[in-house]
């Protein structure tokens, strides 16, 4: 299969694209940073050989290069699997954020899935077949201390996701939005986590591996996927 994975260099993106990789998989990653990009994809590739890597640089909050790597990942493969995992994320109060913080978070989290989507979906939609996932967070679908533009942007995601499902239910294409809960990424840096008391993003990576095993006479609409000992 085909998987496109925006946000690949690092933490859950990046411990997706091994696991389909581990897979066999061709793969077409999207990231900002090019250096982080690129090793990853060179250390994806010599531990899978039989997996081939694609990627392209991009900041997918700005529409036109978005558009180009949508685009571009049509123009060398039809579309399977597309996971929105692009995005970032700052904490804060709404009252005391910085004037932009919503409309920064909202390119980042939100209109990078939308951009991407609109393109993907389309091809996936010709052929009758294909797989979406947005990865959201739980902070869409409940507000917490200092949650604030973030908070906020996965509510939006989670609408948006909401509404593509109901859109191409009919039409061949699966939709399943992801809320995972404290997950070890570059986030939580400086947090010891050797009692497991948050997840490991390969935690993440095999449950997206896991629903694409399905028949296609099934689709989990929404995985909500929390520490054993629940959100901290």
């Amino acid at each position: 299969m085909n998987v496109i994975i925006t946000g690949a260099a690092r933490g859950i993106g990046k411990a997706i694209a091994a696991a389909f990789a581990a897979q066999g998989h061709t793969l077409f990653l999207c990231a900002r940073n090019e250096e982080t990009l690129q090793k990853t994809c060179t250390e994806i590739q010599q531990k899978y050989s039989n997996s081939k890597l694609y990627y392209k640089v991009a900041d997918l909050a700005i529409k036109k290069e978005a558009d180009a790597f949508a685009n571009w990942c049509i123009s060398q493969a039809t579309p399977d699997i597309l996971v929105n995992n692009a995005g970032s994320f700052t904490p804060g109060f709404i009252l005391e954020e910085a004037d932009g913080s919503l409309e920064t978070m909202l390119q980042n989290n939100v209109m990078s899935a939308y951009y991407v989507t609109k393109i993907i979906a389309a091809a996936m939609v010709q052929q009758k077949q294909g797989y979406i996932f947005n990865i959201s967070s739980v902070a869409g679908l409940q507000a917490y201390e200092q949650g604030g533009s973030y908070s906020i942007s996965k509510f939006a995601l989670n609408g948006f996701s909401q509404n593509l499902r109901h859109e191409l239910k009919n039409k061949g294409v699966k939709v399943t939005t992801v809320f995972p809960g404290a997950v070890y990424t570059d986030s939580w840096v400086g947090f010891d986590n050797s009692s497991n008391r948050i997840m490991e993003v390969e935690d993440i990576a095999k449950m997206i591996v896991a629903c694409t095993s399905l028949s296609q006479a099934a689709v989990p609409e929404e995985i909500v996927i929390r520490p054993q000992l629940g959100d901290l």
